[in-house]
């Protein structure tokens, strides 16, 4: 690789961990901002779990409201999914268990969340 191709890879490179644009689709308008909530596009069964607890909140980003959380054993409803300003793609979803829709990072999510944009 050439010194440009090695700068060009570093500045192009996202934050450690988060996701690549999800693969079969293009991703949505990017960043959800606080209080955006999204119609269910996915149509993906209710068998998708939180890899650990993990806050669901109000838009893409952790300084949105956290609303609720979601655990281990919590069915989870995709809607879809965007980017967030963090590089991360996040997940707008259901909580069969308590009923809260809300956004959790898709890297907290078992299965990487939603394959369907926003």
């Amino acid at each position: 690789m050439t010194g440009t191709a090695i700068a060009l890879a570093t500045v192009f490179a996202l934050p450690a961990g988060a996701a690549p644009a999800k693969p079969g689709g293009e991703v949505g308008a990017a960043h959800a901002a606080c209080g955006t909530t999204k119609p269910d596009k996915d149509d993906s069964s209710w068998l998708a779990t939180a890899e650990t607890a993990a806050r669901q909140r109000s838009g893409s980003s952790t300084s949105c409201t956290a609303l609720g959380t979601a655990q281990t054993s919590d069915r989870l409803d995709y809607h879809c999914y965007t980017v967030g300003n963090d590089g991360y793609t996040w997940t707008y979803l259901r909580n069969d268990r308590t009923g809260v829709a809300g956004w959790v990072r898709d890297d907290l999510l078992e299965d990487h969340g939603s394959g369907v944009p926003c």
